[in-house]
């Protein structure tokens, strides 16, 4: 990046005018936002205020790459940056002390053009030095032994707010599935063994010293435990154990001075409920549970590491305080009520809970940053993820819900063309991917808003098997597809139709990874629902699923596959074997390099169609994996898919539009 570009980086950051009651927008702009608005980079990734406050770090997506820049806060000027080679994207970053910033990063290596972790991590001081080579996570390549160390992926858990020199990295090495804590010197990479893994695949979490107290993990069986240790000198202890309970246990954090930890507890019917564990008697009792939804996440205390607040994705987000008392508490309640239209999360803070960087989200926001000084009790707008929208010209989602055919209440959202009275409308399913744990949401979407922008509405359905509604909800997923889920799908359309939000001849099915999977299951169990499929990415032989890509791989990975699918009937639920039950037009996509859902499931459908006479078309991406990451292949894709939505459903496709659809063609 050129310093001309970081400088206009910052100049636009110090340009940002004071907050009021509504997060400024963009200017207005004639016209219809383009493809290319939808699909292009956000300006900025993650911003993080450094722990005195004095700088601010911040993530830049480019083409090829992403750097980190860093800017002085009261200026705006930028003291340092990191600009990486082609192909390497700075993927995470952590303010380890006032002057420091350890980072990882994700390459583009071979075919492949979506980044993938390597799991390095490198450091760099707030004015651009201290630089160099990674300090740990160091590749094996071809074998070799790197810089005389082993192969080892790491990640950072706990910046040690008590230290300014090291951090706690989670640490392991490839082959081995056991893992554990190393203290790591920020400056030199050396490392002493603080944990170590009792359960393999295993995460940890910290106290708010910094002690491991959790292990999280699951063995090949994929039956999660869960551990705990009074500190870093004691033995673990195995407090749950999925196996035995048919539950999982996940740990949240605790309170201010560590003597009651929260979990989030699987309960046997309904949402995962939030969990008080008193650390000294291992009793445990439920303090806070919504009717609908799992917890989303928690709000914890710069000052002592404290939760204070839980987050519910509950339709829109939802806001509870654990201590409605704590004065970060008051804050985020003060914040929330000044930014109109916006659900607030805290990103960071600086140590002594003076500045805090906040990010608002919503349905038409994609991001929108903000600076607040608690002892001057003032927020500031200081930038957009992506600064060319214009809320006025974006659709509203909306929460909706319906009730299956056999009585289980199914929640999704619907999102609506602008100005629109949502009725009589050219409507898209788009079951999401997983299909286990995943789930769809409340927020920004550029691909709803593109297609919302043509006059399409889209209707996303948290069937069952998806995340956010407890393990009820998700384990009636298993050994469903094709089935009861498939069926979701069916009532979801159905409800739409007998809504009058579509007409029954102007409804298409499209979606990717399983939603792929499910979009042509779709057409298979209901050939004239629908009046064309589009599947990206997608699975649709069941048996090949055994033996293709990287899920097999595994031990753990086998034995989910036959839990969560199931090992009989699997050629009556792949579409593969069922192509001559499908009546409509079908568009397939999928990445060349993909490893999770091999392209060989996209040609073999291909082939059982063409093979029938059946209208298909094919767009295989050459260096793509699992899902497009170039820009020139993701316009692509969103012109080729509005096209033929156009051609079969109709809608309002632009000149611009039109032009780049016909261009695209359809390549076999």
């Amino acid at each position: 990046m050129s310093t001309r570009t970081f400088l206009l980086l910052a100049a636009a950051l110090a340009a940002a005018p004071a907050f009021s009651q509504e997060a400024p927008a963009a200017a207005p702009r004639a016209g219809v936002p383009s493809v290319e608005d939808f699909l292009k980079r956000d300006t900025f990734g993650t911003i993080q205020i450094s722990p005195t406050g004095e700088y601010l770090a911040a993530t830049v997506p480019m083409e090829d790459r992403t750097s980190l820049v860093i800017l002085r806060r009261s200026d705006m000027s930028r003291t340092g940056f990191v600009t990486l080679p082609e192909k390497t994207h700075v993927a995470g970053f952590n303010w380890v002390n006032p002057n420091r910033i350890l980072f990882s990063i994700g390459e583009t290596t071979g075919g492949l053009e979506a980044p993938r972790p390597t799991g390095e991590i490198f450091g760099v001081n707030a004015d651009g030095s201290g630089q160099g080579g990674p300090l740990i996570g160091f590749r094996s390549r071809g074998g070799a032994i790197v810089a005389g160390r082993r192969a080892v992926f790491a990640s950072i858990i706990d910046t040690m707010r008590n230290e300014e020199d090291f951090v706690l990295v989670s640490a392991g090495t490839p082959g081995s599935q056991f893992t554990e804590v190393l203290k790591m010197n920020v400056n030199t990479g050396r490392t002493i063994t603080v944990a170590r893994a009792p359960v393999r695949r295993a995460g940890f979490d910290t106290d708010s010293s910094s002690q491991v107290r959790f292990a999280v993990g699951a063995n090949s069986d994929n039956r999660t435990q869960t551990f705990y240790r009074a500190s870093d000198d004691a033995e673990w202890e195995l407090i749950n154990d999925e196996g035995v309970t048919d539950l999982i246990v996940t740990p949240l954090g605790f309170n201010s001075d560590g003597s009651v930890a929260y979990f989030s507890s699987e309960q046997p019917e309904g949402p995962n409920a939030v969990v008080a564990f008193d650390t000294k008697t291992k009793e445990q009792k439920i303090v806070m549970r919504d009717d609908t939804v799992d917890p989303l996440t928690v709000f914890t205390s710069p000052a002592d590491g404290g939760i204070y607040a839980v987050a519910f994705m509950d339709g829109k987000p939802r806001i509870e305080y654990v201590d409605p008392a704590n004065p970060f508490a008051q804050v985020h309640k003060a914040i929330q009520a000044g930014v109109a239209g916006q659900v607030v999360y805290p990103a960071s803070w600086s140590a002594d809970g003076r500045y805090g960087v906040f990010l608002g989200i919503a349905d038409r926001v994609p991001g929108d940053y903000y600076l607040f000084d608690r002892q001057a009790n003032k927020l500031d707008y200081m930038v957009s993820r992506a600064r060319w929208f214009n809320p006025e010209q974006l659709a509203e989602t909306r929460p909706v819900s319906f009730t299956a055919r056999d009585g289980l209440v199914i929640h999704g959202y619907l999102t609506i063309p602008r100005g629109s009275d949502g009725k009589g409308l050219p409507l898209i399913v788009n079951p999401h991917g997983g299909p286990f744990g995943p789930y769809d949401s409340w927020g920004f979407d550029p691909e709803r808003q593109l297609l919302a922008s043509r006059g399409y509405a889209t209707l996303q359905v948290n069937f069952r098997g998806s995340g956010n509604y407890g393990r009820s909800h998700l384990r009636k997923g298993y050994q469903q597809w094709g089935g009861t889920m498939q069926d979701d799908l069916t009532d979801a359309t159905k409800w739409a139709i007998a809504q009058g939000i579509a007409p029954a001849d102007r409804i298409c099915i499209y979606g990717a990874s399983y939603g792929g999977y499910a979009a042509l299951m779709a057409v298979v169990k209901e050939p004239t629902l629908y009046q064309c499929a589009v599947g990206n990415v997608g699975v649709y032989d069941m048996p090949l699923m055994f033996g293709a890509g990287d899920i097999p791989e595994s031990m753990a990975g086998q034995n989910f596959l036959k839990e969560a699918l199931g090992t009989t009937s699997l050629e009556s639920v792949s579409p593969t074997r069922q192509a001559e039950k499908i009546q409509v037009p079908v568009y397939l996509m999928a990445g060349r390099e993909d490893v999770r859902a091999p392209p060989k499931h996209t040609e073999l459908m291909f082939d059982a169609l063409k093979a029938l006479g059946k209208p298909v078309e094919m767009k295989i991406y050459e260096g793509e994996g699992h899902g497009n990451y170039l820009p020139s292949n993701r316009i692509d894709f969103a012109n080729r898919l509005l096209g033929f939505f156009a051609e079969h459903i109709g809608g309002n496709v632009t000149v611009g539009d039109a032009e780049n659809a016909k261009g695209a063609g359809g390549a076999h």
